[in-house]
């Protein structure tokens, strides 16, 4: 199943029901599930790149922890070369710029993944309330179309219940009028039998 998109969620289109007030109550939970869906990938790959950047970030710490340096690999090599000063000398120069590389370089991937770490962060949290404005929104026209429908039931059964208490009244009337026209009948039966 794809994930839903905003565009999906705002443009969503239901089926209404024939013979009945509202939408289709399956179609309805449907789309409710696919969102609920969207919502747990979203928090669930949130939850990895979260645990990815603790990860980074340990492994960071570890190297920058660590006794272990480029300028340090020469200097075996360097070692044997004893009668030149030149050459000596040239690594021990080398040494320093390669530790000031690393270190800025190590300064560099802290500046990137620190970046990344706050966009991977604010691009989260963006989604995360995109998601919840979604759910208020859904859950708020979700409100009002239960209470629009519950007034309108409401008025209904008010007009039938008017209905049906004029259909008393007139039953009533009716077999009034009738019993006394058929009394009438009567009497003039028996009038003319006399």
């Amino acid at each position: 199943m794809a994930l839903l998109t905003t565009e999906d969620v705002l443009n969503k289109k239901f089926q209404y029901v024939k013979f009945r007030e509202g939408y289709d109550q399956d179609e309805v939970d449907e789309f409710l599930d696919e969102v609920v869906s969207t919502i747990y990938s979203l928090q669930m790959e949130n939850q990895d790149l979260k645990e990815k950047l603790e990860a980074a970030e340990r492994r960071i710490a570890e190297l920058s922890n660590s006794d272990y340096t480029p300028a340090e690999t020469p200097a075996p090599a360097a070692a044997p070369v004893v009668e030149t000063p030149a050459p000596a000398a040239a690594p021990a120069f080398t040494g320093p710029q390669d530790a000031e590389s690393a270190t800025s370089m190590l300064a560099l991937a802290q500046r990137v993944h620190d970046e990344y770490v706050r966009d991977g962060e604010e691009q989260s949290a963006k989604i995360i309330a995109e998601a919840n404005a979604e759910r208020e929104s859904i859950i708020a026209d979700a409100q009002k179309q239960k209470d629009s429908l519950l007034s309108q039931l409401d008025q209904e059964r008010e007009l039938l219940e008017n209905k049906i208490n004029g259909l008393r009244t007139f039953e009533a009337e009716y077999r009034t009028n009738l019993r006394s026209h058929l009394e009438s009948l009567l009497n003039e039966v028996d009038n003319g039998e006399n």
